[in-house]
C-alpha cells in the first residue's frame, strides 16, 4: 500500500496505513434513527425495528428508555412505510 498522506493526527494514511479518518464520528440518535429509516426503505432491515434501534443504541453507548425506542421505532416504520 503506498502511503499518500502527510501525517498528523487526522491523516487517513498517516505512515501507519490504518485508517483513522472516520475516528471522531460519534453516532447520535437521530444519525441512528436516519440511518435506520434509510436501511428499511432500501429493504435491508427486516428486523423488528426497536430491537434494530437497541442494537445501534447499545453499539453506540446511547442509553434509552425502552419506551422512548418504541417510540422511535414506531415513528421511523410510520416514515418509512410512507
Amino acid at each position: 500500500m503506498t502511503d499518500s498522506g502527510d501525517g498528523g493526527a487526522t491523516d487517513p494514511f498517516d505512515g501507519n496505513d490504518e485508517m483513522v479518518a472516520a475516528a471522531g464520528h460519534e453516532e447520535t440518535p437521530e444519525s441512528i434513527a436516519e440511518d435506520v429509516r434509510h436501511e428499511i426503505q432500501l429493504g435491508h432491515v427486516q428486523d423488528d425495528v426497536a430491537h434494530v434501534l437497541e442494537e445501534r443504541f447499545e453499539e453506540a453507548g446511547i442509553n434509552a428508555r425502552p419506551e422512548d425506542v418504541d417510540d422511535l421505532a414506531e415513528e421511523i416504520e410510520r416514515d418509512a412505510s410512507s
